[in-house]
């Protein structure tokens, strides 16, 4: 069991989520103490305010957190970190409690790899229904943070395949890779030009759960380890957080592993390309020509839009095999955080029913996604007078849209596709949200394929 949770009951101290509007009639229902408490101490029931209320013996009696929505459960997800040790539970929050004992659990989140926790959070009280559905989302993202956390020195191709290959043995699915020159005898070649100038080998990593009567849900992750921009090497300040280039593949293990622990009904299959895109003599070229899986070939008008390469074969792949629904997800381009900003998970589909009912999910979970189009008339600017396709648009406008139809060739209509362009990363502190690698869009993927395959 997580350390932030518990089944113990004893000597737990309640906590009193309420608006500002119900904070009026619950503070006349309480005793004098409580009253003078709140009042002396100058306690304004504003959204975001908490307040520790001892007893007459001094220890804490309860706890007050005023929130400007109660079905927001972000604006409890401090109380993990911020109060004192001990165990607590939400009292008249039914409904709710669920998705706070999920916020609790992410607030309480540290990377503790490099350096020992803070301190311990305080725990919160679940019942023996309860725990399992919490500990599977939040240890799943808990796994995506520290995927993303780690540098990669100690997260390149090799290790990320191995973090793969031991959440395959934890839910007893099937695991390979293909490695180094094997991409080009088993015809990945886009993959292997991306990874080929870095020491650790570049990788098509694999794997498979489930029964294969089931509807077919394939997952595709970006699994750039590292992305120096390659030869149009990306300037130092931006070449500081490229450990989370590999932050869609991050994602989609997530996601998988939850699929996996809930036992949805469902044939998984997860892809990541896998490399580091790197600087030496046999790095891949402005201008060159490479080919890739589906037979298209790309001319590299830059060899910092190497994600969408690697992509293509992945997706030519998760193509192949005709399943009933393709997820890929990707830290694609700055102009996705442009247009969306960093907190948003920017969101492209061939198929409207389906994103649509994929937005109103991540609402409801307050796991925010929002929709850019496939607008075609854009993909003139990816023609190449030399080859198929160019994976650098000639014009500078609207990168997260083209990136996207690049995308789109590898994968055509027939097949419902999603396409996640994501940060990965929270660039400040929030409830719930430490600065660091981040899921995006997760819980309401999981909340969406739960709902629709069960």
């Amino acid at each position: 069991m997580l350390a932030c949770f518990t089944l113990e009951t004893a000597n737990a101290r309640p906590i009193h989520v309420m608006t500002q509007s119900e904070f009026v009639e619950w503070l006349n229902q309480q005793g004098v103490a409580t009253k003078m408490w709140l009042t002396d101490s100058g306690f304004k029931a504003e959204a975001g305010n908490v307040s520790v209320v001892p007893g007459d013996n001094g220890q804490i009696a309860l706890v007050v957190c005023c929130v400007q929505d109660k079905k927001n459960l972000w604006q409890v997800g401090g109380l993990s970190s911020t109060l004192p040790e001990g165990c607590y539970h939400f009292v008249n929050a039914d409904d709710q409690y669920q998705s706070y004992a999920v916020s609790w659990g992410l607030g309480a989140y540290q990377f503790v790899r490099y350096k020992k926790p803070v301190r311990a959070p305080a725990k919160l009280i679940l019942s023996a229904e309860d725990i399992p559905t919490a500990e599977n989302i939040v240890s799943s993202i808990y796994t995506v943070r520290d995927l993303i956390n780690t540098p990669t020195e100690d997260m390149g191709p090799t290790e990320l395949a191995n973090e793969m290959q031991k959440i395959a043995k934890e839910y007893q699915a099937d695991f390979s890779q293909i490695v180094g020159d094997e991409l080009l005898k088993k015809n990945y070649p886009a993959i292997h030009a991306v990874g080929r100038a870095s020491d650790d080998a570049p990788r098509l990593l694999n794997l498979r759960w489930g029964d294969s009567s089931h509807p077919k849900v394939t997952l595709v992750g970006k699994g750039v380890c590292f992305d120096t921009g390659g030869l149009d090497l990306k300037p130092s300040q931006y070449m500081l957080l490229m450990k989370k280039d590999m932050g869609g593949a991050a994602n989609v293990l997530g996601l998988a592993r939850m699929i996996m622990c809930a036992k949805l009904p469902v044939d998984l299959r997860v892809i990541i390309p896998a490399v580091e895109n790197a600087v030496s003599g046999n790095a891949y070229r402005p201008g060159d020509v490479i080919k890739s899986r589906k037979g298209l070939t790309i001319e590299i008008g830059n060899t910092d839009a190497e994600g969408r390469v690697v992509l293509a074969d992945a997706l030519t792949e998760a193509v192949s095999e005709k399943p009933d629904l393709i997820i890929d997800m990707a830290t694609l381009t700055g102009a996705a955080r442009v247009a969306v900003g960093t907190e948003l998970a920017a969101v492209f589909s061939n198929n409207d029913e389906m994103v649509n009912a994929v937005m109103a999910a991540g609402d409801e979970q307050y796991d925010p996604m929002w929709r850019l189009p496939l607008f075609s008339s854009y993909r003139e600017s990816l023609n190449s007078l030399i080859a198929d396709i160019n994976n650098n648009s000639s014009d500078s406008y609207a990168g997260a849209i083209t990136a996207a139809l690049f995308l789109q060739e590898f994968v055509g209509e027939d097949i419902p596709w999603l396409h996640f362009d994501i940060m990965a990363w929270n660039t400040r502190a929030k409830p719930g949200k430490p600065i660091g690698g981040e899921a995006m869009a997760l819980r309401g993927l999981f909340a969406y394929l739960t709902n629709k395959y069960t």
